[in-house]
This record gives C-alpha cells, structure tokens and sequence, in this order.
C-alpha cells in the first residue's frame, strides 16, 4: 500500500475533495482508479474519468509513485 496524494475538478471535486490522499494497493493508475471506485463509488456513474499523471493523461497500465502529482479529469461537456 501507497498513499497519493489526489487532486480533482468538476464534478470528481464535489464527490471526493479538491485534494485528498488515497491509500492505493497497487503502483498503477489501474489500482489508484480501482481504490478509488472503492472509496467513491458514485464516481463509477461517470461515464468517463481520465486520469494524469505529472501532468499527460494516463492509462491503466502507467506506473505511479508517491511523490507524482495525479489529477482526476472529469467528463466535459460543451458547445
């Protein structure tokens, strides 16, 4: 186990905080993504939720460490 510390937007920001730390079990975005369904499961009714990692979007196999600034990207709408 690892703590990250998490920063979120939009909607991700009214369900979770603006920052927060996350105890995630594993070192990928995979697991930080799963710990956080488990922690906010009303986050799985996103229909989606991107995830960067020091700054470039990242996928579920992407490595993350303590120390990497991770920020939740909510879905966005507009016209």
């Amino acid at each position: 186990m690892m703590k990250v510390r998490v920063f979120a937007y939009g909607i991700v920001r009214d369900i979770a905080g603006k920052s927060f730390e996350l105890e995630v079990p594993g070192k990928t975005v995979g697991a930080l993504r799963q710990a956080l369904l488990n922690t906010y499961p009303s986050l799985g009714n996103l229909p989606s939720l991107l995830v960067a990692v020091n700054q470039e979007y990242a996928d579920d196999s992407q490595p993350v460490k303590p120390d990497d600034e991770v920020v939740l990207i909510p879905p966005v709408s507009g016209g």
